[in-house]
C-alpha cells in the first residue's frame, strides 16, 4: 500500500530499516489489528500501534475510565474519568496519528463475539485481565486462523507469548495453542484481581510495548516471534527469561480431547 508524503516523513525511521522498509510499512498501513482491552496492557499497545502506522485498530472494552486506572493506563487522562475507554482511546489515537482508523467495540467479549471479531482482523492482541476472556479469545483465534499476541500482568511480573496454532512449525508439527501452555483456567479465587493484589504501573508499559513489538513482527515478519516461547519478566530482579513449550497432543482445543475443528 502506497504511502503519502506525510507518511513517508512520519515513518522515516522505519523506512530506513531493511527489515521493514517501504514494503513493511505498507503492510502495517494495510493491517487490521484487534486489541482486546484498553487498560494497563492495551494503553501502551494501542499507542505504539498507532504511532507505527497500523491502518485500522479495533478496540474492545466495555469499561469506563476511573481515577485508579490512570496510574498505568496512560492512553487516558484525568479529563477522561467516567468516559468509555474505547472513546478515550480513540481520541488519543486521533491526536497521535490521523492516518489510523479506530473501530470501537464497547462490548464484553464472549465466545461468540470473539470468533466474529477475530475473523474481521488480521492479528489479535489480547491484554484482557480475566481468564474467561483469554480462553475465549485464544480459542476464537484458532478457529478463525488468526495470530494471537497475548500477555498477562502480575504484581511485579508479566508474561507474553505469540500463538499461531492454526499453522505448523518448521518440523511439520502443529504449533502449540494457548491451551497447550495453560490447559484450563485456575480455580476461581486463586488469582486475586489487580484491584486486590495491586500492580506496578510501569510494568504495564513494558509489557504493552513488548506486545506491540510482537504485533509489528506478525505483520512485517521480521525476526523470530515468540511462538512456542513464553517470555517471563520479573520486575523485582529486572530479569527476562524465556520458557519453551510445544504442542500438547492432549490439549482440549486442537488435540485428542477435541473435535479438531478449524
Amino acid at each position: 500500500m502506497a504511502l503519502n508524503p506525510d507518511e513517508i516523513e512520519r515513518y522515516a525511521r522505519h523506512l530506513v530499516l531493511p527489515e521493514i522498509g517501504g514494503p513493511g510499512q505498507g503492510r502495517l498501513k494495510a493491517a487490521r489489528v484487534l486489541v482486546v482491552g484498553a487498560g494497563g496492557l492495551g494503553a501502551p499497545l494501542i499507542q505504539y500501534l498507532a504511532a507505527t502506522g497500523i491502518g485500522t485498530i479495533g478496540i474492545v472494552d466495555d469499561d469506563t475510565v476511573s481515577l485508579s486506572n490512570l496510574q498505568r493506563q496512560i492512553i487516558h487522562g484525568t479529563p477522561d474519568v467516567g468516559r468509555p475507554k474505547v472513546e478515550s482511546a480513540a481520541d488519543a489515537v486521533a491526536r497521535l496519528n490521523p492516518h489510523v482508523a479506530v473501530v470501537a467495540h464497547p462490548i464484553r467479549i464472549d465466545a461468540a463475539s470473539a470468533e466474529a471479531l477475530a475473523a474481521d482482523y488480521d492479528v489479535v492482541a489480547d491484554g484482557s485481565d480475566n481468564f474467561a476472556t483469554r480462553y475465549a479469545v485464544s480459542d476464537a483465534c484458532y478457529r478463525a486462523r488468526r495470530p494471537l499476541v497475548t500477555a498477562a500482568l502480575g504484581r511485579f511480573d508479566g508474561t507474553l507469548t505469540t500463538i499461531r496454532a492454526h499453522e505448523t512449525g518448521p518440523d511439520g508439527r502443529p504449533n502449540p495453542t494457548y491451551r497447550c501452555l495453560f490447559p484450563n483456567p485456575p480455580p476461581p479465587g486463586t488469582v486475586p484481581p489487580c484491584a486486590e493484589a495491586g500492580v506496578l504501573g510501569a510494568l504495564a508499559g513494558v509489557m504493552g510495548s513488548l506486545m506491540a513489538m510482537e504485533v509489528i513482527r506478525a505483520v512485517t515478519d521480521f525476526g523470530e516471534p515468540l511462538v512456542g516461547r513464553l517470555l517471563m519478566v520479573d520486575a523485582r530482579a529486572m530479569r527476562f527469561e524465556t520458557l519453551g513449550y510445544a504442542f500438547d497432543e492432549a490439549n482440549p482445543l486442537s488435540g485428542s480431547g477435541s473435535s479438531r475443528e478449524g
